[in-house]
C-alpha cells in the first residue's frame, strides 16, 4: 500500500416479549459486497427490500380514485383557464415525480464506489500459531471426514428464531460437531432468566481495574455455559467512541484504543478460561448507528465510514489486535461499510489486516444480517454468516447454506476456502475445550429466546408443525455474581465534584455538625431547622419507574436507567434502584427523608415548603441511548444531542435554587450512556458534589450507597472527556445524522484526534478530562525510574516463518450427490439447510473473481503469529513509580501513564500524548507502593503508512509521564534517545588470534537474544532431551568445528549468543538470515581440557519459528511463551603464546564486559 497522498488518506491503492432483532434492525438489503459485484449470481426477486421501495409514493392512489376522475372530467368539461393552467402544472409535477422516481429507484439499484479498500486475497490459513496448533490438528482430522453438507451445516446459521438461542449453526453429526449455541450480549446473556445484569462495558472502563475486568468476564462465561451457550457476542470494543452521543458507545469500554484494548482482552481471557468462546466486535469503526444498515434508515446502502490507514491501525484497529493477542475465539464483523466496501465483505480488512497481520486465528462471523454477498464474502475472509438468512429476516433465503454448496461444486468458492472456514470453526471448539462433554453436553440451551413459558418448540420461526417440548427449565446460574456487579458498579462511579460535602452519614450529621450547620444557616436566612436532619430525593431516575423490563429490549428511558438498550441489554432479574437502598439505609430516627420520584416535581404550597425544610437534597438525571433498531423520544439509537434526557438540567436547576430555599447542600446523580453536558449547573454554589455512576446494572442503588456512605472509597475514572460543548469535540466528533448521499458517506477526516487527543492538539480545556476521578483521600507520585530495556530499532524483527503448519486438504471438488436433499429429512419452511433440490445444470466454470484476486499481496512484516510481530508484544521500556497514599482514610488510586513522542524533524505528526499504560492499587493512609509499566514495541510506535510496519522514533528522547488523569501528570521521565538497555550492548569487536587452535577463523557478530527467567527456565525445557538431540543434529552437520558462545548471565539465568563462525555454524547463520530469530534458547556446555587447558564452549540455540532447525524441541519449547529481547554484547579476547585461551582470562573478559552482574557464564 503506497504512502496516503492525503490529509483524509483512504485506504486505496492511489491516494412475544422478544424483539425480532439480535445484533441488528428488522430490515432487509439487497447489496453485494463492493469488493466483488456477485450480484449477477444471486435471486433478483429474493434480493428485493421488505419495506416499502423509494418508488413507492409516487404509486398512484386508489382510494377516491372514480372521483378524481368525476372531478376531472367535470373541469375539463368547464374549459376553465385557470383550472387547465392547474391541470398543467399537475401534469408537469406529475412528470417531474415520475422521473425523479426512476432516478431514485435506479440509484437505489447502484452498487457503491469501489476503489477506496484495495483487496487482499487469498485469505490467510489458520493454524500457523503455536498456541493452537494442538487444536487444528484435532480439527483437521475431523473436518477430512466431513461431508460438503456438513461442512456448509458449520459454517451457515440455520436462520433467526431457528433454535433457542439467538444464533445457531447445524450441526455436523457423522463426525461428531455439535449444534454452536451463540447468545448475546456484553453485560449478561439476553432474553435468559436468572441470569445477572452486569454493569456495562463503560462502568467496567470506569473502573481502571484489570482484575475487575477478568472477574465479570469470568462470571459471565459461567452463566453462559451454565446456560447452554458455547459462543458469548462480546465484549466490545467497537465503537471506540469517536462520537460521544454514539448510540452503542456505552457497550464498549471507552473512548481510547489503549484502554478499549485491555478491558477487552481482559474480559476475552475472563470468559475463555471458562471454555467459552468470546466474540469480539463490531469489526470496524461501526461509530454510529445512523445508516448503519441498508433500508433500515430507508436508504439502500449502509454508511461508508471512511478512514485512513494510519488511523485504522492506532485507533480503531488497536484494540482487536488485543483481544486477538489474548487468544479470542471470534470476530464479528459489523455492518456499516469502511472505505466503500462492506465489513463483512471486506478483504483488506479480514483477510489483509485482520488474518494476516494481527494473526487470527479464530473464526470471523457476520453480525446478524451484515452479510451482502455469497461467493464474495467467503473469498474476502467471512467464516460464519449469522443468523443464516442472508436478505432479509426470518426468510429462511441464505446467501450460503445450500448456494455455498452450489458455489463449492461449480468452483467459485475454492474448496480450500470452505475447508479453512470449517477448520476455523472446528480448531475454535477444540481450543476451549468444548469437546469436553462434561462441561458442555451436547444439548440445546435451558432457555428459549422467544418465549417465557415453559414450553414451546425448538424453531418458533418456521410456520411448520412441530412438537411442544419445554424450552424453559428456569435454571439458575446467578450464584455469588451480585459481589462482582456490585463491586463494578461502585468502582465505576466517578466523583467528578465534592466540596467537602461527601461522604455523608446514615445519621445525616453528628449533633455537633447539625448544631453549627443550622447556626450558619439561621444567621443567613433568619430561619433555624429543628428536629430530624432533613433529606430529599429528586428525580425519576432515582426510582424504580415501571421496573427495570417494561420495555423491550430495554428501548425507553423510565425510571432508574442501568443500562442502555438493544441487543446488549438484558432482563433484569432485579434492579435495586437508590431511592430504595438510601430509604434502606439512612438512619430514620435521625433523618427525615423526602421523596420527589419525578422530574417536574410540584414546589406548590405543600411541596415548596418541604423543600424550603431540606437540608440536603440528591438529584438523580440520566440520558439513555441503544442500538439503531429501537428509538424512543428523539433518540434514535445515537443520542441528539449531549443534554440530560427527560427534563433532567431544568430538574438540577429547580432543585438547587429551592432546597432549603437555596442553603441547602446539593448532590448530583447521574447515570448515562457517554458524556452529558453539565454547564447549567455545574458551578452552582450549593451543588457540592457530583457522581456520574454510568450504566451500574441490578446492584445499581447498593453500590451508590456504598459510595455515598462512605463504605467504600470512591476510585473510578472517567474513560472519555466531558466537554463544554458538543463542539469542543471538533467536526469528527457529530453523529451524521441526514444522509449526504445514497451511501452515506463520513469521512473521518479528524485521524488520530478523537476525544482527549483532540482536546490536546487543539488546546481546548474540558469540564472534566479524560481519566479524571477525585477520591476521599490524596495521593501523589514520586520517583519516576525508566529503565529501557532493548535497544530502539525503527523497525521490528523480520516477521518470523509459521510455527505450525496449517492443515492440508484434498482439493478434488465433492461428488455432487453430498449436496442433495436427503428424502429422509422432514423439511421446515425457512428453516436453512446445506442441501440442493438438485444438482442439474452445476458445472465448474470460469468465475468473474474480483479485480486482484490472482496478485496475492506481500504478507505484513507486522504479522507472524498470534496478535502480529512477536516482537511487537516484546518490553522495551519499564517505568517505575512510587505513590503514596498523603490523605487521612484508605483509597485504591488509579496510576496513569501517558506517552509523548520525540519531537524530531520528520513530518509525521503525533498526539500531545496518549494513555499506555495504567494500574489499580489500594493504599492506606501512609503507605507507600511502587508501580510499575511494561510498555512493549507496539506501545511506543506508530503506524508507518510507507513502511507498512509499526515503526518506533529513534530520535530523541520519549517521555512517560504519570499522573491521576491525561490532565494532571505530576511526574514524567525520558527514555534517552541512544538509551542502552538493562543488558550490555556491543562495546567492542570479537578478534581471536588467527593462530588459535581452531579450525576457523571467529568473527563476531550480534544475534537476537533470549532472557529469561528461573520460572521460565524451568517450562522451557532447555536441558530436555529434545533439545539435546536438536543439538546433536546440529552439530552433526560437520563434527570438526568448534562453536564459540559468550555467555552472559545477569540476575539469575540469562544467557547470551553473540558469536559465530564459518563452517557449520555459518550455515545455522544463514538460515537465521533467512528466518530472522524469534525466540533463542542456549545450553552453554563448559569443558576444560586438561591437557591444552583450552576453554571449549559449545552451545543448543532453538529458533522457535525454525521448525527444520529444532523442529523437535518446539513443542517442549513453546509451552514457555517466553517474550525475545535485542540486546547483544561482546568482548575482545586475545590467545596465550601457544594460541590457547585462558579460562581465568576469558571469565575476567566476560565479567568486565558484562559487570558485577555476570555470573561466570558456566550454564
Amino acid at each position: 500500500m503506497a504512502r496516503d497522498e492525503s490529509a483524509q488518506g483512504l485506504l486505496k491503492e492511489s491516494s412475544t416479549r422478544r424483539s425480532h432483532s439480535s445484533d441488528r434492525g428488522d430490515n432487509a438489503a439487497f447489496d453485494s459486497d463492493s469488493d466483488l459485484d456477485a450480484t449477477d449470481y444471486i435471486d433478483r426477486e429474493a434480493a428485493r427490500p421488505t419495506r416499502r421501495s423509494p418508488t413507492a409514493s409516487f404509486e398512484p392512489n386508489t382510494k377516491g380514485k372514480r372521483r378524481w376522475c368525476s372531478c376531472l372530467f367535470t373541469t375539463l368539461g368547464r374549459r376553465s383557464r385557470c383550472c387547465i393552467g392547474v391541470l398543467a402544472g399537475i401534469g408537469i409535477l406529475w412528470v417531474l415525480l415520475t422521473a425523479t422516481g426512476v432516478f431514485v429507484y435506479k440509484k437505489a439499484q447502484e452498487e457503491p464506489p469501489y476503489g477506496q479498500s484495495p483487496p487482499w486475497y487469498p485469505t490467510p490459513k489458520g493454524g500457523i500459531a503455536a498456541s493452537w496448533a494442538d487444536s487444528y490438528a484435532k480439527a483437521s482430522k475431523m473436518v477430512s471426514k466431513m461431508t460438503l453438507a456438513e461442512k456448509v451445516n458449520v459454517t451457515t446459521g440455520t436462520g433467526w428464531e431457528m433454535g433457542l438461542a439467538v444464533g445457531t449453526n447445524a450441526p455436523a453429526i457423522y463426525v461428531g460437531f455439535p449444534q454452536l449455541q451463540l447468545q448475546d450480549g456484553p453485560l449478561g446473556i439476553r432474553f435468559a432468566d436468572n441470569i445477572t445484569a452486569f454493569p456495562a462495558g463503560i462502568t467496567v472502563g470506569a473502573t481502571w481495574n484489570r482484575q475487575l475486568m477478568y472477574a465479570r468476564g469470568k462470571a459471565h462465561a459461567i452463566e453462559a455455559r451454565e446456560k447452554g451457550i458455547n459462543v458469548l457476542l462480546g465484549p466490545c470494543v467497537g465503537p471506540l467512541g469517536r462520537m460521544p452521543a454514539g448510540g452503542r458507545n456505552w457497550e464498549g469500554f471507552g473512548a481510547d484504543p489503549y484502554l478499549q484494548g485491555i478491558a477487552g482482552a481482559e474480559t476475552v481471557k475472563g470468559i475463555q478460561s471458562e471454555g467459552v468462546m468470546a466474540t469480539i466486535k463490531h469489526f470496524v469503526a461501526n461509530e454510529q448507528e445512523h445508516f448503519r444498515q441498508p433500508w433500515e434508515w430507508g436508504l439502500p446502502h449502509a454508511i461508508s465510514s471512511n478512514i485512513d490507514d494510519r488511523t485504522l491501525h492506532e485507533l480503531y484497529a488497536w484494540p482487536f489486535g488485543d483481544a486477538v493477542k489474548a487468544g479470542v475465539a471470534s470476530v464479528m464483523c459489523s455492518y456499516n461499510q469502511v472505505n466503500n466496501s462492506y465489513a463483512c465483505g471486506n478483504s483488506k480488512l479480514l483477510n489483509g489486516i485482520l488474518k494476516d497481520e494481527l494473526g487470527f486465528q479464530g473464526f470471523v462471523m457476520s453480525d446478524w444480517l451484515a452479510q451482502h454477498s455469497g461467493v464474495g464474502t467467503a473469498l474476502a475472509g467471512l467464516d460464519m454468516t449469522m443468523p443464516g438468512d442472508g436478505l432479509g429476516w426470518a426468510d429462511g433465503k441464505s446467501l450460503w447454506g445450500p448456494e455455498l454448496s452450489r458455489a463449492v461444486l461449480n468452483g467459485s468458492v475454492p474448496l480450500e476456502r470452505l475447508d479453512d472456514m470449517v477448520t476455523r470453526i472446528v480448531a475454535a471448539w477444540y481450543q476451549l475445550g468444548q469437546d469436553d462433554e462434561k462441561k458442555f453436553p451436547r444439548k440445546q440451551p435451558n432457555f428459549s429466546s422467544w418465549t417465557d413459558e415453559e414450553k414451546g418448540v425448538l424453531a418458533p420461526g418456521s410456520p411448520t408443525e412441530q412438537e411442544q417440548v419445554v424450552v424453559n427449565q428456569f435454571v439458575n446460574v446467578q450464584a455469588n455474581h451480585s459481589v462482582i456487579a456490585r463491586e463494578v458498579a461502585a468502582e465505576g462511579t466517578v466523583l467528578l465534584k465534592n466540596e467537602g460535602l461527601l461522604p455523608i452519614s446514615r445519621q445525616g450529621l453528628s449533633d455537633e455538625r447539625l448544631r453549627a450547620r443550622r447556626d450558619v444557616v439561621e444567621r443567613a436566612t433568619g430561619k433555624r431547622n429543628e428536629g430530624k436532619f432533613k433529606v430529599g430525593i429528586f428525580g425519576e431516575d432515582a426510582g424504580p419507574g415501571n421496573g427495570p423490563n417494561a420495555c423491550k429490549d430495554r428501548g425507553c428511558n423510565q425510571g432508574t436507567l442501568g443500562s442502555g438498550w438493544g441487543s446488549g441489554a438484558v432482563e433484569f432479574p432485579y434492579l435495586v434502584s437508590p431511592v430504595e437502598a438510601l430509604r434502606k439505609q439512612f438512619d430514620k430516627s435521625k433523618v427525615e427523608l423526602s421523596e420527589f420520584l419525578d422530574n417536574k416535581p410540584s414546589f406548590g404550597k405543600d411541596g415548596g415548603s418541604v423543600v424550603d425544610d431540606l437540608e440536603l437534597c440528591i438529584v438523580f438525571a440520566n440520558a439513555d441511548a441503544g442500538e439503531g433498531f429501537t428509538k424512543w423520544a428523539d433518540v434514535s439509537g445515537d443520542r441528539p444531542n449531549l443534554r440530560l434526557q427527560n427534563n433532567g438540567d431544568d430538574l438540577i436547576v429547580k432543585v438547587a435554587s429551592s432546597c432549603g430555599g437555596g442553603t441547602g447542600d446539593v448532590i448530583v446523580v447521574i447515570h448515562a450512556v457517554g458524556p452529558v453536558l453539565v454547564e447549567d449547573w455545574i458551578d452552582t454554589p450549593n451543588v457540592k458534589a457530583v457522581l456520574f455512576a454510568n450504566l451500574p446494572g441490578q446492584e445499581s442503588g447498593n453500590a451508590l450507597a456504598e459510595i455515598l456512605f462512605g463504605d467504600t472509597n470512591p476510585s473510578g475514572h472517567l474513560p472519555f472527556t466531558i466537554g463544554r460543548t458538543l463542539e469542543d469535540y471538533g467536526a469528527g466528533g457529530k453523529v451524521l445524522y441526514l444522509p449526504n448521499g445514497v451511501v452515506p458517506q463520513q469521512d473521518f477526516k479528524e485521524g488520530l484526534y478523537i476525544d482527549y487527543r483532540h482536546f490536546d492538539k487543539y488546546n481546548i480545556e474540558p469540564r472534566f478530562e479524560f481519566g479524571f476521578g477525585l477520591s476521599y483521600t490524596t495521593f501523589k507520585f514520586d520517583n519516576i525510574v525508566v529503565i529501557p530495556q532493548r535497544r530502539k530499532t525503527r523497525l521490528p524483527l523480520r516477521r518470523p516463518n509459521p510455527a505450525a503448519e496449517p492443515p492440508s486438504y484434498s482439493t478434488d471438488i465433492p461428488d455432487k450427490a453430498e449436496a442433495v436433499f436427503p428424502p429422509e429429512i422432514r423439511r421446515l419452511e425457512k428453516y436453512v439447510y446445506p442441501y440442493l433440490d438438485n444438482t442439474d445444470g452445476i458445472e465448474v466454470g470460469r468465475y468473474p473473481y474480483p479485480d486482484g484476486y490472482d496478485q496475492q499481496p506481500p504478507l505484513s512484516e507486522a504479522g507472524g503469529d498470534e496478535g502480529g510481530n512477536p516482537d511487537l508484544w516484546a518490553n522495551y521500556v519499564v517505568v517505575n513509580v512510587d505513590v503514596i497514599n498523603d490523605g487521612p482514610v484508605g483509597g485504591a488510586v488509579v496510576p496513569q501513564l501517558y506517552l509523548q513522542y520525540p519531537e524530531t524533524e520528520s513530518e509525521t505528526d503525533f498526539p500531545v500524548r496518549v494513555l499506555r499504560g495504567f494500574d489499580k492499587v489500594y493504599l492506606k493512609p501512609g503507605e507507600k507502593k511502587t508501580v510499575k509499566f511494561n510498555l512493549t514495541r507496539r506501545d511506543l510506535s506508530y503506524w508507518d503508512v510507507v513502511e507498512q510496519n509499526w515503526a518506533m522514533v529513534t530520535e530523541g528522547p520519549y517521555k512517560f509521564s504519570v499522573g491521576l488523569s491525561s490532565r494532571d501528570l505530576s511526574i514524567s521521565g525520558t527514555c534517552p534517545s541512544t538509551a542502552r538497555s538493562t543488558v550490555p550492548q556491543p562495546v567492542q569487536s570479537l578478534s581471536i588470534n588467527p593462530a588459535l587452535r581452531f579450525p576457523t577463523l571467529w568473527a563476531a557478530t550480534q544475534l537476537p537474544t533470549q532472557v529469561i527467567t528461573e520460572e521460565e527456565n524451568k517450562m522451557s525445557g532447555a536441558n530436555s532431551p529434545e533439545v539435546l538431540a536438536a543439538y546433536d543434529s546440529i552439530r552433526s552437520d560437520k563434527e570438526e568445528q568448534n562453536w564459540l558462545l559468550l555467555s552472559y548471565g545477569a540476575t539469575g539465568n540469562k544467557l547470551q549468543l553473540t558469536a559465530t563462525g564459518t563452517g557449520g555454524l555459518s550455515e545455522l547463520k544463514a538460515q537465521l538470515d533467512d528466518t530472522q530469530v524469534q525466540y533463542a534458547y542456549v545450553r552453554v556446555e563448559y569443558a576444560n581440557d586438561a591437557e591444552s587447558k583450552r576453554v571449549k564452549f559449545a552451545f543448543v540455540v532453538w529458533i522457535g519459528e525454525n521448525a527444520k532447525v529444532m523442529r523437535k524441541a518446539r513443542a517442549s519449547i513453546e509451552a514457555g511463551d517466553v517474550k525475545k529481547v535485542l540486546s547483544h554484547y561482546s568482548v575482545e579476547l586475545t590467545a596465550n603464546d601457544k594460541g590457547d585461551l585462558d579460562e581465568d582470562e576469558v571469565v575476567k573478559r566476560l565479567r568486565k564486559a558484562g559487570g558485577a552482574d555476570y555470573n561466570g557464564g558456566r550454564g
